[in-house]
């Protein structure tokens, strides 16, 4: 699972490395949770992407995903989207 993230938002994608394939995505822009976000601070909307790239990736089958979060830091939004994700049953 790629972690990115920009001033304003926050993106998340499950990758098969050896296809380099996109599996699922997740991010502060998508439909499902755009609505809820707007307004909440940048933390919170990590942990509705963190939670819905999970959701995504248990129902294709995928349990169990290696971490990159993309040289950021882990702390603040990049920790908030990790947690999130494992509270949904996503192992790293």
């Amino acid at each position: 699972m790629c972690v990115f993230r920009s001033l304003n938002h926050a993106y998340a994608q499950v990758v098969d490395d050896n296809l380099g394939h996109t599996l699922v995505s997740a991010s502060t822009l998508d439909r499902e949770i755009r609505s809820e976000v707007d307004g909440k601070r940048k933390i919170e909307a990590a942990q509705f992407v963190g939670k819905l790239v999970a959701e995504r990736a248990m129902k294709r089958g995928i349990t169990k995903v290696a971490f990159d979060r993309g040289g950021y830091k882990y702390h603040g939004r990049v920790k908030a989207l990790a947690e999130a994700a494992r509270n949904v049953g996503l192992v790293f």
